[in-house]
């Protein structure tokens, strides 16, 4: 795995991340981010150029150096003032309640423990925070549902989990409030295609 997982594997989510289908999302999420941002699994840094005069500074974390190697180039050209950081959404090194906004993009689905993660970004969370996501995970029509739980185990070997449960856990978590949109996306396949975007509050 160590071939693949640090030289082939950010090269195919940085190609894949690239997909103009995605930018909608992006567009529609990221300027709602305020203050002190950290943003998990920031990848080859492709939201950074769309953090807005209300962000004070972004600290980008993801465990993969190649990625973030790719990121420092966007970060240099940003209008707030980024740092790059490379560790794990299940142990971030910032200090509780210390951030106005956490931001997620297709990350969740790549956390070995999505729970403990989501934990994580609820501790760094100010009181009156926010944390603003887009995620796939699973689908409400049962038979969808069904491929995806099946096809998971292959799935996650190579790429990402396919059957989030990403509502249940945002609340398990210790996030309420939830603002919610969610469908599918384009005309892929539907096993991979059901996302959710949106703000979760802490409780």
């Amino acid at each position: 795995m160590g071939l693949y997982a640090d030289r082939i594997l950010p090269r195919l989510i940085a190609w894949a991340m690239r997909t103009e289908e995605l930018t909608p999302y992006r567009e529609r999420l990221i300027p709602q981010a305020r203050g002190l941002v950290l943003e998990v699994g920031v990848g080859s840094g492709l939201n950074l150029p769309l953090y807005g005069p209300q962000v004070e500074r972004v600290v980008g974390l993801d465990p993969s150096a190649a990625l973030l190697r790719r990121a420092a180039a966007l970060a240099a050209r940003a209008t707030c003032p980024i740092h790059l950081l490379r560790a794990t959404a299940a142990a971030i090194p910032l200090a509780p309640a210390s951030l106005d906004t956490v931001v997620m993009t297709w990350t969740l689905c790549s956390l070995p423990d999505a729970r403990a993660g989501l934990r994580e970004m609820r501790r760094v969370l100010r009181p009156d925070g926010q944390l603003l996501f887009v995620e796939h995970g699973l689908a409400p029509e049962p038979g969808i549902a069904a491929w995806q739980h099946r096809l998971d185990p292959l799935w996650w070997r190579v790429s990402c989990h396919l059957d989030n449960p990403v509502p249940q856990l945002l609340a398990e978590a210790g996030f309420g409030a939830l603002e919610l949109r969610s469908g599918y996306l384009g005309a892929g396949p539907k096993v991979v295609t059901y996302m959710t975007e949106g703000v979760a509050r802490p409780r």
